[in-house]
């Protein structure tokens, strides 16, 4: 078995050294780190290697990899020997620098010297093979050690292993490892608990990663503010903010105070809820705590303010940020311009965006996207390509969400055609695959007429090998509906099932609603009964072409009774309210 034990702290004793400690433990700039290199260099006799392994090691802690490894390649050519703890630092950096091929090959080269791999040695690489995404040859170099009892994991290890099973989606997985833990020697700390609980929270198993902090608490292992941030953000994202609000008054019970981002998520989640009296009262909690909002909390404040259509309660939030010292962001911009274009104040929304380029910030993908939307939205379409052509100018190559917002405004706006040859011309493999672009095209092309190409679009998409999503589907249920082929709608409505893709409530509000249109009136009947069963109802488009037929149907017709059954759930909701 080989030597898996930590290397000893480094203490420095020899007369000859001792005067270079504090520049060592000093040298936190690059320029004086190698200045001090080049003097032990010169120094007769050198320093020794601990010294240089501690002069490299500061170098490592600033980020400057390559020079590091520089520093090493120079000591072996002035005959300097290098011991385990060299190599350690070599391999760290080349897995810093995404090069870990060159980790295992210093791994050879470190028997073929006779110095055993140690525990930092194996860390290392297994954190390298995380951080290059390649967790599947960490997971296996981990069974190995395991296996062959090359050594014994550290915490650090289990940790590097717990992350890397998360960051692919393999929660269950880091899971058992975590339980796999408990039952062995290396405990583990909250660290690990922490990863796996915020995975599950991410993984929408939130009731699980509740279940997983209880389990840890009467483990002995206390919850951090970590902890709970994790699991504030993960009931938050399901809608669960009295069970937030209700987590944040438990860690302050138990010793835990929160931080500035746990009470931004509340806030930002209320916001997007709407309730921004809510997400003012937290800001408030957390001031008289002592704790003052960052450019997070109020950008989410600013951005919840912008989506009720607040915009003047939103330039209010930037002053107070300002008074704060807090300098507006392109995320903060972004919202202030999302608002102007949702209140078609476009005119205001293009000052901003030229001014927010005054002050020398640089719009990003999102600005660009709300920009286009905004245009489009508010008749502009020829403003909105300009602005298209100008972010390509600019260096900025469109992604597929800039690309679907274009071809939509376009089809928005009577330029199908246009965005169809667009559609031809873009050349990108990924794009051209890209069932959203499609399913905007055939939604396009039926609304300005052009039925037959929607239909063949439908056709190309299935020939291309790409599975139609909910949306598509819907869009073509209705064009086949609109052209009175209302077989090979319901035939469609059934194979999307069969292909795992089940309809929502947009599919069966389409199918009804237009049913309805050609007066179908007992076919509609059917889906509207199968809509109400799984859990549907019928929007307010839908509502009000059941109410003009009513007169037309028969006192015992089937759908008149659904109506007023619909019709009286309404009251019960509005008097409830």
């Amino acid at each position: 078995m080989l030597n898996c034990t930590r290397l000893p702290h480094l203490y420095y004793s020899t007369a000859s050294t001792s005067h270079f400690n504090p520049r060592l433990l000093g040298a936190t700039k690059v320029n004086d780190a190698l200045q001090l290199f080049d003097e032990m260099l010169q120094r007769q006799p050198p320093p020794n290697i601990i010294q240089f392994n501690q002069l490299i090691t500061g170098i490592v802690k600033i980020k400057h990899y390559s020079t590091a490894l520089m520093l090493i390649k120079q000591m072996k050519l002035m005959g300097i020997h290098a011991n385990i703890y060299t190599f350690n630092i070599s391999i760290n950096c080349h897995c810093r620098l995404n090069q870990v091929a060159y980790g295992f090959a210093l791994l050879a080269t470190i028997s073929k010297q006779g110095f055993p791999p140690d525990l930092t040695t194996y860390n290392t690489l297994i954190h390298g093979l995380v951080l290059a995404d390649r967790v599947f040859e960490a997971v296996e170099l981990f069974k190995k050690l395991l296996r062959d009892k090359l050594c014994e994991p550290d915490q650090f290890m289990y940790g590097s292993v717990i992350n890397g099973l998360c960051k692919v989606g393999h929660t269950s997985k880091a899971l058992e490892l975590l339980r796999y833990m408990e039952s062995g020697s290396c405990k583990p700390v909250v660290h690990q608990y922490n990863t796996v609980i915020d995975s599950l929270c991410k993984d929408k198993m939130v009731d699980d990663a509740l279940e997983l902090f209880t389990h840890m608490t009467e483990k002995g292992v206390p919850a951090d503010v970590i902890t709970y941030n994790s699991l504030i953000q993960g009931l938050c994202n399901f809608g669960r903010e009295t069970e937030a609000a209700k987590m944040l008054r438990d860690m302050e019970d138990v010793g835990v105070p929160p931080g500035v981002d746990t009470f931004s998520i509340l806030v930002d989640s209320f916001c997007k809820q709407g309730s921004v009296k809510d997400a003012e009262v937290a800001v408030q909690a957390m001031v008289r705590r002592g704790l003052y909002p960052n450019i997070i909390t109020y950008n989410a404040l600013i951005d919840g303010y912008c989506l009720r259509g607040e915009i003047e309660e939103a330039e209010n939030v930037i002053d107070r940020m300002m008074e704060q010292d807090i300098v507006p962001d392109i995320i903060t911009y972004n919202s202030l311009i999302n608002g102007y274009c949702k209140k078609k104040q476009i005119d205001k929304a293009r000052h901003l965006f030229q001014d927010i380029q005054d002050k020398g910030l640089i719009p990003d993908f999102v600005t660009y996207g709300i920009m286009l939307q905004g245009l489009f939205l508010s008749g502009h379409p020829a403003t909105a390509i300009e602005l298209f052509n100008k972010m390509q100018e600019k260096g900025l190559t469109p992604d597929i969400c800039t690309y679907r917002i274009l071809l939509h405004g376009m089809c928005k706006n009577s330029q199908c055609s246009d965005a169809l040859a667009l559609f031809r011309s873009l050349g990108n493999e990924d794009l051209m695959k890209d069932v959203g672009l499609y399913t905007i095209l055939i939604d396009g092309c039926s609304k300005c007429g052009k039925r037959n190409l929607a239909m063949d679009l439908f056709d190309e998409l299935l020939s291309e090998g790409l599975k139609p999503d909910v949306r598509t589907y819907s869009v073509m249920i209705r064009v086949y509906c609109q052209e009175g082929l209302f077989v090979k709608g319901k035939e469609l409505l059934r194979k999307m099932e069969e292909n795992g893709c089940l309809p929502n409530s947009f599919t069966y509000n389409v199918i009804v609603r237009e049913l309805l249109k050609q007066n179908e009136c007992g076919e509609a009947e059917i889906f509207l009964e199968e809509m109400i069963n799984r859990g549907f109802m019928p929007d307010h488009a839908t509502f009000e072409n059941l109410l003009v037929r009513i007169p037309n149907v028969g006192k015992d017709s089937r759908l008149r009774t659904i109506v007023l059954k619909l019709t009286c759930v309404e009251r019960k909701d509005v008097k409830s309210t």
